[in-house]
């Protein structure tokens, strides 16, 4: 079997950490080109991994030799860099949130289609050992009607993860668009969808800056979600967690209660009704420390969908469902109102 061709475009924290280790381990994978505006970073993983450096993104789409790029820049050029990827015959793996608008997300899915390429969205949290648990408990009927959940998404921020450190795009708006909500919010809308098997049908939220310094993005959010069938709960995203980082979950069923990623140990723990509880050690999440990368499963599920032309698990239409989530929220903390998706 042909070895798929990659590019990255953007050799960021999330590039760094995630695409290009991941992309090195599979086996049928070569990195062949690397593209990045700062040209020193450009050039060092270039050299890394053996690959073209570039730093201009236009250049490396005309080289038809590579058949799919990770595209992980700052958000407001995902949509742009995506399409003309797409455009340019590749398939496209980008970074959450897809877009910044709904109609930017709406080119991207036409852009996939009339290119007959696939295109991703990186929503990691679909792979994680206990969500996929947790899925099948809900959809074999262990848990029951689903009552509520609660879920957060939430830690220090991204000057202790970006490549930028305070410095980075993520809190400027012209280039971030959105702040907490859009960085670990939208992981959560992801989720939640998955998890549940249903569409939210009303959002009210709170968007707020109150930890963050020189920044014109909102650090703290929490959102009320109504789902189609009447289920409500809560999603709380942030970045002024001082501590450890929380990205919990828990499922209030009639039958049982999931309690997802909540416990250092046991990544999920179920309480039945009955009194009965059972904890499974499925491994661990992935995290933004250092020394705790876990593989993320979004590259290998990605290159998969391309060796076996199958649709990927988290397609354009997916993504931008879990974005509207995050864009209908932000019009809810503007206009004060509860918004009907």
């Amino acid at each position: 079997m042909n070895k798929i061709k990659v590019a990255i475009i953007g050799c960021g924290s999330i590039a760094k950490h995630r695409h290009l280790p991941e992309y090195k381990a599979h086996e049928f994978v070569e990195i062949v080109a690397v593209c990045d505006i700062v040209a020193e970073r450009a050039n060092g993983f270039a050299k890394v991994y053996e690959a073209k450096a570039h730093t201009n993104y236009e250049e490396l789409l005309r080289d038809s030799t590579i058949d799919a790029v990770s595209v992980c820049t700052p958000n407001y050029l995902h949509a742009p860099i995506s399409i003309a990827a797409l455009q340019a015959g590749k398939h496209v793996l980008c970074e959450k949130p897809m877009a910044t608008s709904r109609g930017e997300a709406e080119e991207m899915i036409s852009a996939a289609e009339r290119s007959n390429k696939k295109l991703m969205i990186a929503h990691n949290q679909r792979f994680v050992p206990s969500h996929k648990k947790a899925r099948k408990l809900i959809e074999n009927g262990e848990v029951g009607k689903i009552y509520s959940f609660r879920t957060a998404f939430g830690h220090g921020g991204p000057e202790g993860w970006s490549a930028d450190g305070k410095d980075s795009w993520f809190f400027r708006k012209n280039e971030a668009f959105i702040g907490a909500m859009g960085d670990l919010g939208v992981h959560k809308t992801d989720l939640l969808r998955f998890l549940l098997g249903e569409e939210f049908v009303e959002v009210g939220a709170f968007v707020e800056t109150s930890a963050k310094e020189n920044t014109d993005v909102d650090d703290t959010a929490v959102c009320v979600l109504k789902t189609e069938s009447g289920t409500v709960g809560t999603l709380a995203a942030s970045w002024s967690y001082v501590s450890k980082e929380d990205n919990s979950t828990i499922i209030y069923g009639e039958k049982a209660i999931l309690r997802l990623e909540d416990d250092p140990v046991n990544s999920l723990i179920v309480q039945y009704q009955s009194g009965e509880v059972v904890k499974y050690e499925l491994g661990g999440i992935q995290t933004n420390e250092d020394g705790n990368q876990t593989s993320s499963g979004v590259i290998d599920q990605f290159v998969n969908s391309i060796l076996h032309n199958i649709q990927p698990p988290v397609t354009g239409e997916e993504g931008m469902k879990s974005l509207q989530v995050v864009l209908s929220a932000l019009e809810s903390n503007e206009t004060k109102r509860i918004i009907k998706l």
